[in-house]
C-alpha cells in the first residue's frame, strides 16, 4: 500500500502549523480525520512520523523525509491538475509568480498592463521576496514561476531569460566619484559603501562584480530597499550601487545623487523567469519571460 495525496497534504500542513489542530483547520477537515490520516500513513510507512509532545508535534527523521518528498509530490500533481484545466490555453488560469524585491517595482508596472490585455483569462497571483525563498517556495510547490536575478547557484531550477540589466554606481553631489565620466576599477572602497542588507542578491552580485569583500562583522551601512538606499546616499552617507531599471524608472531623480556608469566591462545581472525543473507550467513560464522581456 502507497501513501496517499491526503495523508502526504496532512504531513506538510502539520509541519507548516506545527500543531494538530491548526493543520486541520487548514485542511477543512476535523482534528480526528486529520490524526487518523496521520496514523495510517505510519503503518503504511512502518515508522512514526511525528513526535507527539503536549502543546507541540515535532516531526521525526522520518517524517521530514516523508514530508520533503511529499512536498515534490503534491506540487506535480497541482500542475497536473492546472495543466489539464488549461490544456490548449496558454497563459490561462491560476499561475503563482514570485519576484525579487529590487525587480518588482520596476518590471511589473511596465508589463503587467499589456500581459492583461493581452491575457485576459489568466489569474496571475504575486509574491515579493527575497531569491533564496522564492526558490525555496517553487522547489515546495508553492510558486509556479519566480522572477530572479542571475547569477544565482540553484539545483533543480531552470529558467528563461528576461534581459541584462547594468549595475550602476550611485554617489552623493560633491562625492569624487560624483566627477564626470566613469568609474574606474578599483575606485569603489568598502569602507565608503551603503548596501542593502544581507540577503539581496543585488548586494552579492555588485561586490563580485567590483570585487570586494566585506568580512563578516565589519560596519556597513545597510538599506533595507532600494528606496531607502537613495535616500541614504542623498544625505551623503556613501556610495551604493544601482540597477538600470530603477534608474531608469526615476528612483534617482534626486538632485543630491548623481549616477555613473562603471568603465570597462559594465558589471550587469541577467533577469529570468524561473521555474521547477520538469514543471508542467515550463511553457507558461517561457511564453511569461518573452511577455516581459526588456528593451
Amino acid at each position: 500500500m502507497l501513501p496517499t495525496l491526503r495523508q502526504l497534504q496532512y504531513l506538510k500542513l502539520l509541519s507548516e502549523h506545527g500543531s494538530f489542530s491548526r493543520a486541520a483547520e487548514a485542511a477543512h477537515v476535523s482534528q480526528p480525520a486529520l490524526s487518523s490520516g496521520v496514523q495510517e500513513l505510519e503503518r503504511i510507512l512502518g515508522a512514526p512520523v511525528v513526535e507527539r509532545t503536549r502543546g507541540n508535534v515535532q516531526l521525526t527523521a522520518v517524517g521530514a523525509e516523508a514530508c520533503r518528498r511529499g512536498e515534490d509530490v503534491l506540487a506535480r500533481t497541482e500542475d497536473l491538475v492546472e495543466a489539464a484545466r488549461n490544456a490548449g490555453r496558454p497563459l490561462s488560469g491560476r499561475l503563482r509568480m514570485g519576484i525579487i524585491p529590487t525587480v518588482a517595482p520596476f518590471l511589473l508596472p511596465a508589463t503587467l498592463p499589456a500581459l492583461k490585455a493581452n491575457h485576459p483569462a489568466l489569474r496571475l497571483f504575486i509574491r515579493e521576496d527575497l531569491t533564496p525563498r522564492l526558490i525555496a517556495a517553487l522547489k515546495a510547490g508553492q510558486l509556479d514561476c519566480a522572477v530572479i536575478a542571475l547569477p544565482y547557484e540553484a539545483s533543480g531550477i531552470d529558467h528563461a531569460r528576461i534581459g541584462d540589466d547594468e549595475i550602476l554606481a550611485a554617489a552623493p553631489v560633491g562625492h569624487p566619484l560624483a566627477a564626470p565620466g566613469p568609474i574606474q576599477p578599483g575606485s569603489l572602497k568598502a569602507d565608503d559603501l551603503i548596501l542593502l542588507e544581507d540577503g539581496h542578491c543585488l548586494r552579492d552580485q555588485a561586490l563580485a562584480a567590483f570585487d570586494i569583500n566585506i568580512p563578516r562583522g565589519d560596519d556597513v551601512f545597510a538599506a533595507t530597499s532600494l528606496h531607502t538606499l537613495v535616500q541614504m546616499i542623498g544625505s551623503g552617507l556613501g556610495v551604493s550601487f544601482l540597477p538600470e531599471m530603477a534608474v531608469r524608472a526615476g528612483l534617482a531623480d534626486n538632485a543630491n545623487v548623481v549616477i555613473r556608469h562603471i568603465a570597462a566591462d559594465a558589471p550587469r545581472r541577467e533577469i529570468v523567469v524561473a521555474w521547477r525543473t520538469g514543471s508542467s507550467r515550463a511553457a507558461d513560464a517561457r511564453l511569461l519571460a518573452e511577455a516581459m522581456r526588456l528593451d
